[in-house]
């Protein structure tokens, strides 16, 4: 947020803070969302730059599209495993998923 426009909402009365104080989230709760949140769109971004739809990337995990496509939308109820062995699955190396996770 620019911070002319923070301040013109701090003048008016309005709170202003991160999601990780509004939501009362610890240091680690954070950076374990933010890290779930860049191996889905990592995911993303191979199964596309590979030309694998959904689809075809769902019979190859034994799973559903609508599972994958809530794994490429960050959806909480997707596991670390699950990400991360799909990452696999479409030739990601450990050390793609270490550059996923730093940036």
């Amino acid at each position: 947020m620019k911070k002319s426009k923070r301040e013109k909402l701090k003048a008016a009365g309005w709170a202003v803070g991160s999601v990780q104080d509004f939501l009362g989230l610890s240091d680690a709760d954070a950076a374990l969302i933010e890290m779930k949140l860049a191996l889905s769109r990592t995911l993303r971004d191979r199964r596309q730059r590979r030309g694998v739809s959904q689809v075809e990337l769902a019979k190859r995990l034994r799973s559903s599209q609508s599972r994958v496509a809530k794994m490429e939308a960050g959806d909480p109820s997707v596991s670390m495993d699950l990400l991360v062995s799909s990452l696999f699955v479409l030739g990601a190396s450990s050390a793609d998923l270490a550059r996923a996770i730093r940036a």
